[in-house]
């Protein structure tokens, strides 16, 4: 490995360090207080429960693998729509500020308004925490109901970039001024023929943004012993954008990764090309044949590295692949703090009704517990949920797929998880 990569390598881990409040090691990483402090956001709808779920089951799994040597403090922050009423803004200068002080958070769902009202609190979450990583490892868990034959040949992680892209919300209404104005430099200076009566959208995508998103997911393959990593885009018909960005992912994996990767399109025209096991294949396919290939061919992708909105199409049906997204896990991360999030939405209709599937929001938590450097703990919440459900005590979402099993609560799933912790 080359002294620019670990150079750069090193300074990342040493930003994040600070930033959660961790004592230096001699290696770059960092020591983990035995009390962090987590910020909690609980999420509109059904986020009080599964939060409330969640919570017992993570206390629970650090009580079980640690005694009383460690445990999370637990702090919340406003967002959302409990924020609104309360204070009269949707997403506070101090909810961001104890998020950052912290390092790291937990958040339910949010109300994100269709065409009209604020903007995705989701987003705008990211954007001001420079959570420029959004993370989704999609695994079949045994029992849970899918549309596949094969479903557990599902095991992929997606690096979805989360800046920029269309998800950068620069668009104008059609007829506004913004969109005339637009149009007609593009007639008239660029001469590119346009509607005159076009809504209009711009697409950035930055050589930074997309190497560091790369750089990334090259990384977590490494030191998750994954085989590949595949760069998913639509360069041949956006090719400055989405075909820079394939572009960028491969200068980036042979400037910073050296000897550690190989280019597939380097080992000739073998499916599946023999390699050293200490070594990650750097791969790139369009978005389209992408699609195809996670539903025909799973197992031949490790980490999924993409521009903004392919991740958010691709990740949403890798999730249904393996029981929907009530099943799947997600994080942003950035080089100062991460937010683990449940993957779903608020479904309103459940709100309060402790009926909601908290797996997804558990299993962030699980994630968020290998980010502390716990995975001890984060690996008993895995097997904890793969046996309740083995066991056929599942949430109304899958009992109503499942013969033969047991409905039960929200908060008595969470029980049941607990008493399987141990």
């Amino acid at each position: 490995m080359g002294t620019d990569r670990n150079a750069t390598l090193t300074a990342m881990k040493r930003r994040q360090g600070d930033a959660h409040g961790k004592t230096p090691t001699a290696d770059g990483g960092r020591r983990i207080p035995d009390t962090p402090v987590i910020a909690v956001i609980e999420g509109d709808g059904i986020g009080p429960d599964i939060w409330a779920a969640a919570r017992l089951v993570l206390d629970a799994a650090v009580s079980t693998v640690y005694g009383d040597s460690r445990r999370i403090q637990w702090v919340e922050v406003l967002a959302g729509e409990k924020a609104y009423k309360e204070t009269g803004e949707w997403l506070s200068k101090e909810t961001l500020e104890v998020i950052r002080d912290h390092g790291v958070a937990i958040k339910g769902p949010l109300t994100t308004p269709v065409g009209k009202g604020i903007r995705s609190l989701n987003v705008a979450l990211r954007r001001r925490l420079g959570l420029y990583a959004c993370i989704r490892p999609i695994r079949h868990i045994p029992g849970v109901p899918s549309p596949m034959r094969h479903p557990e040949r599902v095991n992929i992680v997606v690096f979805r970039e989360n800046t920029e892209d269309v998800y950068a919300g620069i668009e104008w209404e059609a007829k506004s001024r913004g969109a005339r104005t637009v149009i007609a430099f593009l007639r008239d200076t660029m001469s590119v023929d346009v509607d005159r009566d076009s809504a209009i959208g711009i697409k950035p995508m930055s050589r930074g943004a997309s190497r560091r998103l790369v750089a990334r997911a090259i990384q977590y393959a490494l030191d998750h012993h994954l085989a590949s990593v595949t760069l998913m885009h639509k360069g041949n018909i956006m090719k400055y954008t989405e075909g820079a960005f394939m572009k960028w992912g491969y200068e980036v994996a042979q400037e910073l990764f050296g000897d550690d990767v190989v280019v597939e399109s380097d080992q000739g025209a073998a499916d599946e090309p023999k390699l050293p096991a200490d070594k990650v294949i750097i791969k790139d396919r369009m978005a389209d044949m992408m699609f195809q290939q996670v539903l025909l061919r799973p197992e031949s992708y490790h980490v999924i590295a993409t521009p903004n909105l392919n991740g958010d199409y691709l990740s949403d049906a890798l999730a249904a692949q393996v029981g929907g997204l009530g099943m799947a896990p997600g994080a942003n991360m950035g080089d100062n703090c991460a937010v683990f999030e449940a993957t779903h939405g608020t479904a309103p209709k459940y709100a309060g009704k402790d009926k909601a599937n908290p797996v997804s929001l558990i299993l962030s938590g699980a994630m968020m517990l290998e980010h502390l450097g716990w995975p001890e703990a984060a690996l008993v919440v895995e097997q904890a949920i793969q046996k309740t459900i083995a066991d056929g005590l599942v949430t109304h979402d899958l009992a109503r797929q499942m013969p033969g099993v047991r409905e039960v609560k929200c908060s008595e799933f969470a029980e049941r998880l607990v008493e399987r912790l141990r």
